[in-house]
């Protein structure tokens, strides 16, 4: 059995409020493996970005384990400190955010460089020069020496991607990053995600509240009160599928 990129071992959440405790996620199971692009599709407060902010090490497990192995090494992300999993993250992970966070005071081109000087894996030269590449791959290198707020809000999400690519790491975990956008801006960052697949060799894992999105992934996961349900065909209703096998 091919070993997983990706691995959550009975991983639960539970947040504690005034309220009381709220169960965020329970008990779930997920191997991902390299090359795919997962879709995780789950209405608000399904536990969509709990999950995410689970195998990217942003917060803290309440047990269970996360695996990661990605040429030959395996790390379990929350054995590590925070300081240590927010530099393992920065060399390892990209993260695409829905509200893209870009910094207003920074150009576009110093918004990808930034993560590549704090990580220093490149000298500043190179770091330049890949974040003009990355501008090149979603078309925006023209843009270059803007600030985020004079361009639009999918160019901003586009940068965003390109600033994800920066350390060039093998997975990327997008939450919602096509939620505030329209149709056709929305198809371009699929687009651009499935090109960075195939050409590329990425492994993508996408949250999102929209299942007609699902036909653009290679594998459909829905998430329902803090539970997964695996490899779901989101696009056809049960009872269809159903009517369907009866009248063969």
């Amino acid at each position: 059995m091919e070993t997983p990129l990706i691995e959550l071992k009975n991983v639960s959440k539970t947040y504690s409020t005034a309220a009381g405790d709220f169960i965020a996620l329970r008990n779930v199971d997920l191997r991902i493996n390299s090359g795919e692009f997962v879709g995780i599709v789950g209405k608000s407060g399904a536990g969509k970005s709990t999950l995410l902010n689970m195998i990217n090490g942003v917060d803290d497990l309440s047990s269970g384990e996360v695996i990661v192995t990605d040429g030959g090494n395996s790390i379990s992300v929350h054995a590590m400190s925070e300081d240590q999993r927010a530099r393992w993250r920065g060399q390892n992970m990209g993260v695409v955010y829905q509200s893209f966070q870009l910094l207003p005071m920074l150009t576009l081109i110093e918004n990808i460089t930034l993560p590549m000087d704090l990580a220093d894996n490149f000298r500043p030269r190179e770091s330049k020069e890949r974040a003009m590449q990355l501008l090149q791959l979603v078309e925006l290198e023209e843009h270059a020496n803007k600030l985020p707020a004079f361009i639009s809000g999918g160019q901003q999400q586009r940068v965003a991607i390109a600033r994800a690519l920066a350390n060039d790491p093998s997975i990327l975990v997008a939450d919602e990053p096509t939620g505030s956008l329209d149709s056709i801006t929305a198809d371009h960052i699929f687009d651009v995600f499935e090109h960075l697949i195939t050409d590329q060799g990425k492994t993508i894992v996408m949250v999102t509240h929209d299942s007609g999105l699902t036909s653009r992934f290679s594998r459909n996961l829905k998430i329902a009160d803090g539970e997964l349900v695996k490899d779901v065909d989101l696009a056809e209703p049960a009872v269809d599928k159903t009517l369907r096998r009866r009248r063969k």
